[in-house]
């Protein structure tokens, strides 16, 4: 099977987590970054969860799962350790066409979660199908070892310079490709900000604010 590779925009939507363990907690870190409101629903939740709970950043149903509990939620994410449960969390919310996910079952699942690689807003994303979780932990090392926290600054400045590109349109591949001939990457890496700047400005004409934090 081939999933469709996209990137969700869940601002704001209610995403309800079944499950209140450590896998649970995970998914709800993932889904708060994302900016979701999450729900999770289970009778005992995790330290991290309970805490997440009291300072009113996920909201909480102490509760069996039951299919009302999903009504309205835009996703589905099934985490908890029980088959059948996981298999009517499936049934019933692809009955209220709400995407599904349950965790390390991609039979049972209407999107699985790839192995993520994220430096700032720049994400990389590697999946498997569902084959080898495995291989995809093992290419995300390598890839975490291989782009660091430059491309995070990188991306960025390329963003600052995107929204002056209207007056240059036409030139932004070639920005992109003369910034990486001059080292920038290296300066980013050597926290040398006055060299930084020095190469944006030869190259596109910008004055630009770069934060190394």
């Amino acid at each position: 099977m081939k999933y469709y590779p996209v990137f969700l925009d869940i601002r704001g939507k209610k995403c309800v987590i079944v499950g209140g363990g450590e896998v649970a907690a995970r998914k709800a870190e993932r889904l708060l970054d994302c900016g979701a409101r999450v729900s999770v629903i289970s009778p005992k939740l995790t330290p991290e969860l309970a805490e997440l709970k009291e300072k009113n950043v996920i909201s909480h149903i102490a509760a069996q799962y039951s299919d009302a509990l999903i009504d309205g939620a835009s996703m589905i994410i099934g985490a908890t350790d029980d088959e059948k449960t996981n298999a009517r969390i499936a049934h019933d919310a692809r009955a209220k066409s709400i995407p599904v996910n349950i965790v390390d079952d991609p039979q049972k699942c209407d999107f699985i979660l790839p192995s993520l690689v994220q430096r700032g807003d720049l994400t990389m994303a590697i999946g498997t199908a569902g084959k080898s979780p495995a291989l995809a932990r093992h290419l995300r090392e390598k890839l975490e070892a291989r782009y660091g926290s430059e491309y995070e600054i990188f991306l960025n400045i390329l963003g600052k310079l995107r929204e002056k590109m209207e007056k240059n349109a036409g030139v932004g591949q070639e920005w992109f490709k003369s910034l990486l001939a001059a080292g920038i990457l290296d300066s980013i890496k050597d926290k040398d900000e006055k060299k930084v700047k020095e190469i944006v400005k030869k190259i596109t004409g910008e004055a630009i604010e770069i934060d190394f934090n």
